[in-house]
């Protein structure tokens, strides 16, 4: 995988839908594919959410994208919590329907908006590695999306004048710059893969994974509040 990210590079604004599209053919036949069991069990980087739960907030979430709905206090906890609660009595396969169609017609929307929505995805890809993580399947936070999720992880953390980090990353051939290079703090260091990089950005657990980090401390490089 070759990821490199400069300092000036442009929005594109087809890379939020892409991502979503690369992890709709990947996740919804795996998610068809498991027993309702599955979806009973308990999620380690949502606490108090099932797998179930996750993917209901994903697909509202995407839903209220698609059909331009953004009331007052939309994606807080409390926003989330009523989304899940509207899909209590939805099976498992209905849940699974709204999100593959949600992962269909929401890149075209955030194409539009100006980069405003474009965490949106970046999040959906991120819950589709918890999900990964709790069903014990391969690649959490990996697979064929990566290199957009880091190029977009790259974009968001410069606009938002996040910690700048050099990341050296075992799977890319060039670094990738991450953050706000502004001279007035030296770049933090990064060594690893990028899945472990996505985990420390989004707040998940780094244990047993192999990584060196300098110049910064993991609570700071969360995006996801």
């Amino acid at each position: 995988m070759t990821t490199t990210t400069d300092v000036h590079e442009e929005r594109d604004p087809e890379l939020p839908g892409r991502l979503l599209t690369i992890e709709r053919d990947a996740l919804v036949p795996l998610l068809r594919s498991r027993p309702d069991e599955d979806f009973a069990r308990p999620t380690e980087a949502c606490p108090g959410w099932t797998v179930r739960d996750v993917l209901a907030h994903c697909s509202a979430a995407l839903m209220r994208v698609v059909e331009h709905r953004f009331e007052p206090g939309v994606f807080s906890p409390e926003s989330n919590d009523r989304d899940i609660a509207e899909r209590a009595g939805w099976t498992n396969a209905q849940v699974v329907d709204e999100l593959e169609r949600g992962m269909t017609e929401a890149g075209p929307v955030i194409a539009k908006a100006g980069g405003v929505l474009d965490m949106v995805a970046l999040g959906e890809w991120v819950h589709a590695g918890d999900v990964r993580e709790v069903l014990g399947e391969p690649g959490a936070y990996a697979g064929a999306g990566l290199p957009h999720a880091l190029g977009l992880l790259a974009r968001l953390t410069r606009e938002r004048g996040h910690v700048p980090l050099h990341a050296d990353l075992d799977d890319a051939d060039e670094p990738l710059l991450l953050g706000e290079v502004s001279g007035t703090r030296p770049p933090a260091r990064f060594i690893g893969s990028g899945p472990v990089l996505v985990r420390l950005y989004a707040g998940r657990s780094t244990a047993g994974q192999d990584f060196e980090l300098a110049g910064v401390e993991p609570g700071e490089l969360c995006i996801f509040g």
